[in-house]
């Protein structure tokens, strides 16, 4: 951007043309950016430092252009070109800038779901053992509480508790079909079996 700040200067330099102004003008910048872009590596220019240069390029501006009565307000690059050589290491060094965030990203990645693996797997062994003792308090009250009744049933009548025992003894002994027993006649086993108190109600 720039305007006249002198109109009768302007008007001597420039016959009062706008296109010579414009040439006038385009060419002081042209030149001045390209040696400010002389004095700068690269990555200065394509960084942080383009306000800079644009600020030195106007004062510098104006400091050639005030003799034809115009004044420099704002300048601003659009787009900077390089050489093929040029932008090709720009490019790559911009491909390996984003390939490395791109890396770094994913490494976070993996390492929160890590972090979530980890709690879910210990939220897990802390679920399975509550449950585990849980079911081991029930277990051992249930226990107890069979027991209990055991404990008041033997000693409301001992004599029908041990054979209620041995009815459970035989039960299991055999349950199965193919289930097959060599004992004694007069085994303790069979100690209910014929006995008169075995059969009383």
């Amino acid at each position: 951007k720039w305007r006249i700040h002198d109109v009768v200067t302007y008007y001597k330099a420039m016959s009062g043309e706008e296109r010579k102004a414009m040439e006038r003008i385009y060419a002081t910048i042209n030149d001045g950016l390209r040696s400010e872009f002389g004095k700068r590596s690269i990555q200065e220019v394509i960084s942080g430092e383009r306000s800079e240069i644009m600020n030195t390029m106007t004062n510098e501006a104006n400091r050639q252009l005030g003799k034809f009565g115009v004044e420099v307000v704002d300048v601003r690059v659009k787009r900077i070109d390089f050489s093929d050589d040029i932008s090709d290491s720009v490019y790559r060094r911009m491909e390996a800038e984003r390939l490395r965030v791109a890396k770094d990203f994913r490494s976070r990645g993996a390492e929160e779901a890590e972090k979530i693996r980890a709690k879910a797997d210990k939220e897990r062994t802390v679920l399975l053992a509550d449950a585990y003792k849980q079911a081991q308090t029930i277990r051992g009250e249930g226990d107890a509480k069979a027991a209990e009744i055991y404990a008041k049933a033997y000693k409301q009548d001992p004599e029908f508790f041990a054979f209620y025992r041995s009815l459970q003894a035989y039960r299991k002994s055999l349950g199965g079909e193919a289930d097959t027993l060599v004992l004694e006649p007069d085994s303790e086993f069979f100690r209910y079996f014929g006995s008169q108190k075995a059969g009383r109600k």
